[in-house]
Formats: C-alpha cells, sequence, structure tokens
C-alpha cells in the first residue's frame, strides 16, 4: 500500500488551503513546512528591496531553519510540495526543506505545486529539477485551477 504526504509552505494561508484540498483529495497525511522565524508583513514586502523574503531570494545559498521534522519519512511513496511563488520560483525555506530531505526523497515521487495570482510554475519546476536533479520530480502545477484540472493533474 502506499502512502502520501502533501508538504507545504504557506506564508499567507492560501498555499495551506490548497494543501489540505489535495490531502484530502488523495487522501494524506499534511506537513507544514514551517521557519524557526515566522515571516511578518514587513519581511514579506516585495518592494522592499531590504525585506527578508527580497534578501532570502538574492541569496541562492539561504537556507533558513526549519521548525519540527517530518515524522516517518521513509513510510511515504509520493510527496506532494506546496509553496508560494516567490520571485517566479520557490522560497528558499522550499531548498532547505528539499536539503534536509534529500536522500530520503530519492525513491520518491514527488509533485510539486504553488499558489500564485500570476506567476507561472514554470521557473520553479525548473529551478526543482536543476537543483535537485536525482530526485524523481513530476510536472507541476500552478493554483488556483480548475477543480477539474486538479483532479487530471493528481490522476496523472
Amino acid at each position: 500500500m502506499t502512502k502520501t504526504l502533501v508538504a507545504y509552505f504557506s506564508a499567507s494561508g492560501t498555499t495551506a488551503h490548497a494543501a489540505k484540498e489535495i490531502a484530502e483529495a488523495v487522501e494524506a497525511d499534511l506537513y507544514e513546512i514551517c521557519p524557526i522565524r515566522p515571516y511578518t508583513a514587513a519581511d514579506l514586502d516585495w518592494n522592499d528591496k531590504q525585506s527578508r523574503s527580497t534578501a532570502e531570494m538574492n541569496d541562492p545559498t539561504c537556507r533558513p531553519d526549519i521548525a519540527g521534522a517530518v515524522k516517518d519519512m521513509e513510510q511515504y511513496d509520493t510527496i506532494f510540495i506546496g509553496f508560494p511563488i516567490w520571485w517566479h520560483e520557490e522560497p528558499a525555506v522550499i531548498r532547505t526543506f528539499l536539503d534536509n530531505y534529500r536522500e530520503q526523497l530519492k525513491d520518491k515521487v514527488l509533485y510539486p505545486f504553488c499558489t500564485s495570482y500570476e506567476s507561472p510554475m514554470s521557473e520553479a519546476d525548473t529551478n526543482l529539477h536543476k537543483g535537485y536533479p536525482s530526485l524523481n520530480w513530476k510536472t507541476g502545477l500552478r493554483l488556483p485551477a480548475k477543480p477539474e484540472q486538479i483532479k487530471t493533474w493528481i490522476k496523472k
């Protein structure tokens, strides 16, 4: 029997909502990727060139610390990884998650999904494939998508 996990980072609650819908649809466990230092509204101000999120996205080596851990990662065969799009790509905290579990993720099927008002998933897909080429990535999906698009994506 296969077991599925939906791991997600959500700064505003939008990605959390999408993650919960996906978890319900595929009967998966949920794991929230929580940075040790939560993001404030000022941290997320993309118009401020000195904001925390801007600084993190401008530093490809940045890996914000994560609180907690996935219990028994070995039990999962399929993992959906969700995040908001920041500067057309995944936030640095997602790279922390992937670095922390890189070895355990090698034999799993990974489905990235993102939430974004208008940015496509394509750059994040490219970054994930390039940054973690040993992992078994499937094509990601940007949400909000129509319910039938989500169902079709999940069935694939």
